[in-house]
């Protein structure tokens, strides 16, 4: 039975895939600091039997240690998250991507010096392309920031550097890293507090409040559901030919922003409004965006051939609005 670690395991993201670990079979060891996850999220599995959670930070050298020990794969979730929070909090969110990233990979390098070796998977994003104005992005894509003055880069840049620091690990120690770029994950327990679009929309609709749509709204994304890119994410690790590489992970269908806030108006509160709000006013006057966010899917079509999206747009904002 083979061990897996999840690091911010009990995260929107995390707890769907500790799940998805349990029910292949997997003792799954979850660590998480609570900063912006909750155990909560992992009701459904508390009592599991093989299931065991650690309230703590991956920033702590001595926990990491005694995690890693007879663990087999790694799943590095542990990050900081959202719009907002990056916007309002740099620091944070520049030491909480890279700090325990090093510190993971270093103990791993440890252990495969000593004749073992364990899988490694880092939950990157999208952010990485920064303002890179191709149509759609692939992986081997250059990445385009916007000037240090602009702390709204300080995250894609903090992840990048996460990439570059696995990569290396790969291409000198042979470690069996794979990189997995998210493209706007949505699904059950997430949570708007940090600014993700969504959630913070469906609320809204449901609370009969007005939909909050920043700048001009024909800003373009793409939204997959968690149970699809978290399967993704499991088949990966068993690939031998993903090791070493990065892979675009999720939907790779547009909608602009503003056509989004009216299918949830139309599927969750007929009744609700809509207006909009500068960035400016929404984050500050420095912030920046990015117009166009499609990713190139080939890559990981080609390594999971069978790789399909099981849930419409439409089926994740009825999930989202139901009792």
């Amino acid at each position: 039975m083979p061990t897996c670690l999840v690091t911010g395991g009990a995260g929107f993201i995390g707890s769907h895939l500790v799940e998805l670990l349990l029910a292949r079979n997997n003792r799954v060891l979850v660590v998480d600091d609570e900063s912006t996850g909750t155990f909560e999220n992992l009701a459904t599995v508390k009592d599991h039997p093989n299931l065991r959670a650690t309230k703590g930070s991956v920033a702590d050298v001595d926990l990491v240690r005694r995690l890693l020990v007879g663990v087999d794969e790694v799943y590095h979730l542990a990050a900081a998250v959202g719009v907002e929070l990056i916007a309002k909090s740099p620091i944070h969110a520049i030491e909480t991507n890279i700090q325990p990233t090093e510190i993971i990979l270093k103990e791993l390098d440890r252990i495969w010096r000593g004749g073992r070796k364990v899988r490694f998977f880092l939950a990157s994003s999208s952010e990485v392309y920064g303002k890179n104005p191709k149509e759609r992005w692939s992986e081997e894509d250059d990445l385009v920031f916007g000037p240090t003055t602009r702390s709204r880069w300080s995250y894609g840049t903090s992840k990048a550097i996460d990439e570059f620091l696995a990569l290396a690990y790969w291409r000198e120690e042979r470690l069996p890293v794979v990189i997995g770029r998210f493209f706007n994950v949505v699904g059950p327990r997430q949570s708007g507090a940090y600014g993700m679009v969504l959630p913070r929309f469906v609320e809204a609709a449901k609370a009969g409040r007005t939909l909050t749509v920043h700048d001009d709204g024909l800003q373009e994304r793409c939204f997959a559901h968690v149970a699809d890119v978290i399967r993704a994410v499991v088949r990966l690790m068993q690939v031998k030919e993903a090791q070493g590489r990065v892979f675009n992970i999720g939907s790779d269908r547009p909608v602009r922003i503003r056509d989004l806030a009216r299918k949830v108006i139309e599927l969750v509160n007929p009744a609700a409004g809509m207006d909009f709000i500068s960035y400016a006013d929404a984050y500050s006057a420095d912030f920046e965006d990015c117009r166009r966010r499609v990713p190139d899917l080939s890559r990981l079509r080609e390594t999971l051939p069978d790789f399909h999206l099981d849930h419409t747009l439409k089926d994740v904002i009825r999930e989202l609005a139901a009792p």
